[in-house]
């Protein structure tokens, strides 16, 4: 069977998920009620920088296989399986995670199922909710128990979404306890993943709190092992040792690995901080708080990487910021993406002015979100305007740009030749031998 997909929620996650289903054969409907994101979508035009996922946006639009739609009427009756993409924000004061999007639109979208489909879950949520929206849709859904959930959680690495919706490392199904209902979803679910299947992508079946903890196992993991190397960081610094050879060292261990063993300012982002602290969060209220204490020193040690940051650039400014000149590459959370939300370089940059100094900040993709987020820093429109005068600079992106930056140009720039690496990306004796002043994080 040919199903027809609806997408709920087009932010990061249901764009790509709308474009590359199109790109498989799908027909594709994507619901969000921004109606200016909508308008945007529908002319090709991507609303967020994500390598390599426009083409794929307008070969959908050209094929006539994607469209987009702000009502849930025209979604519910178009639509076999409905996908739920919608974001869970960290709610404001509180470290749990906000859900109203994904209630709203259960709440939209239920009354109006007249006819057997399946939604298909695939925000990170706490633990539990499933069952409820579940439970909901069986409620207020005009066709009852024949409208099935699963959870189907995501796993996108910004900068990598297209390649890991298309060719992704695993596919979890959290299915439903009723045992119909159940072999129902997984099949549909097979039909729809079945070229991710045959390149050989494992497909794991679970039941819903099992596929509710999956992401957020991982995120939960992925943090721990950043914030472990940049703990070791701290003691490298007192130690006066290198963190980048103790990082190269312990990858060739197979039972450590490399990845996420990067040593530097840290993490960020709209996914890692939100989801582990939601994490500790919901096992509070299951009474399993302890399980996860460790999270919050993982939380605390990143948040101190921003402060050791800072503390850097003073120490190379005499003490003071005051009546200084800072610039700042970077303003992004990562390389490959525009995304600014709880940036450590915004962070930095944003502390910095606050303790007097003069700070103009560049990235390649991120200007008009970074202004929006701080419009009180200075913007450049490239590093050398970036570092125009300026006493220190910092890398705090790791873009390829600043990764291959010539050390003799960028001195034309500056009052001072100091720069701070907060991402251990850059070559040492290479900056050093252009006279330069260089300073890393947990390195000598």
């Amino acid at each position: 069977m040919s199903y027809r997909l609806t997408v709920i929620g087009t932010g990061y996650l249901g764009a790509t998920h709308a474009a590359c289903m199109a790109d498989l054969g799908f027909e594709v409907l994507g619901l969000d009620v921004d109606e200016e994101r909508i308008a945007r979508l529908a002319a090709g035009d991507l609303p967020f920088f994500e390598p390599g996922l426009e083409p794929v946006l307008r070969r959908g639009l050209q094929s006539g296989r994607l469209r987009f739609t702000t009502s849930y009427k025209e979604a519910a009756d178009f639509g076999d399986v409905h996908f739920l993409c919608v974001g869970t924000p960290q709610k404001v004061g509180e470290y749990a995670a906000d859900l109203t999007y994904v209630d709203e639109a259960i709440a939209s979208l239920a009354p109006l199922l007249e006819r057997p489909c399946l939604v298909v879950g695939k925000s990170t949520v706490p633990v539990g909710t499933a069952a409820r929206l579940a439970e909901t849709m069986a409620r207020t859904a005009p066709v009852g128990g024949d409208a099935v959930l699963a959870w189907n959680p995501e796993f996108l690495r910004e900068g990598f979404a297209v390649q890991d919706t298309l060719h992704p490392d695993r596919i979890v199904a959290g299915l439903p306890p009723d045992p119909g209902a159940a072999e129902h979803a997984e099949k549909v679910l097979r039909e729809i993943y079945a070229t991710m299947i045959a390149d050989k992508t494992p497909f794991i079946t679970c039941d819903y709190p099992t596929s509710e903890l999956v992401k957020v196992s991982a995120n939960a993991f992925l943090a721990t092992k950043i914030s472990f190397i940049n703990a070791m960081a701290e003691v490298c610094e007192a130690a006066h040792a290198d963190v980048t050879k103790l990082s190269e060292a312990l990858s060739y261990d197979d039972r450590i690995g490399g990845k996420f063993l990067g040593p530097g300012l840290g993490f960020g982002g709209g996914c890692l901080p939100k989801d582990i602290r939601a994490f500790m969060a919901r096992a509070g209220e299951l009474g399993a708080d302890q399980a996860l204490t460790f999270l919050r020193e993982v939380d605390e040690i990143n948040i101190r990487r921003r402060i050791r940051m800072v503390d850097l650039a003073r120490e190379l400014l005499g003490g003071s910021f005051a009546g200084r000149t800072v610039g700042v590459l970077g303003a992004a959370f990562k390389p490959n993406s525009d995304d600014v939300r709880d940036s450590p370089a915004l962070d930095v940059a944003a502390s910095i002015r606050a303790q007097g100094a003069a700070v103009t900040v560049y990235d390649p993709k991120a200007m008009p979100n970074a202004r929006r987020a701080q419009p009180s820093l200075e913007y450049g429109d490239s590093a050398l305007s970036a570092a125009k005068g300026a006493h220190v600079v910092l890398l705090l992106t790791e873009w390829a740009e600043f990764r291959d930056m010539d050390p003799h140009t960028l001195a034309t720039a500056v009052a001072e030749r100091n720069i701070v690496d907060g991402r251990n990306a850059l070559d040492p004796e290479r900056w050093r031998a252009a006279g330069w002043n260089y300073r890393a994080l947990g390195r000598p």
